[in-house]
C-alpha cells in the first residue's frame, strides 16, 4: 500500500523559495505559503506568494527551505 506524503510546511508559514534554472525564470526569495496542493509524483506542492508580487506561484517542496 502506498503511503501518502505529508507536507513539511503549513499555510501561513514563511519559506525561502529557490527558483529552478530549468523552469520559467522566477525570483528567489522569501514567500508565504498560501495553500497546500496535491503532490506531484514524489514531491509535495504549495501555492506561495511574495509580498512584492501581484500573483501567486506554485512551488515544489524541494524548492523550499525554512526562512
Amino acid at each position: 500500500m502506498e503511503m501518502a506524503l505529508k507536507h513539511k510546511y503549513a499555510v501561513g508559514e514563511t519559506v525561502y523559495f529557490t527558483a529552478s534554472n530549468v523552469a520559467r525564470p522566477a525570483a528567489s526569495g522569501t514567500y508565504e505559503v498560501i495553500r497546500l496542493l496535491p503532490t506531484d509524483g514524489d514531491d509535495c506542492q504549495y501555492r506561495i506568494k511574495n509580498s512584492t508580487e501581484a500573483f501567486e506561484r506554485v512551488a515544489k517542496e524541494s524548492q523550499l527551505a525554512v526562512s
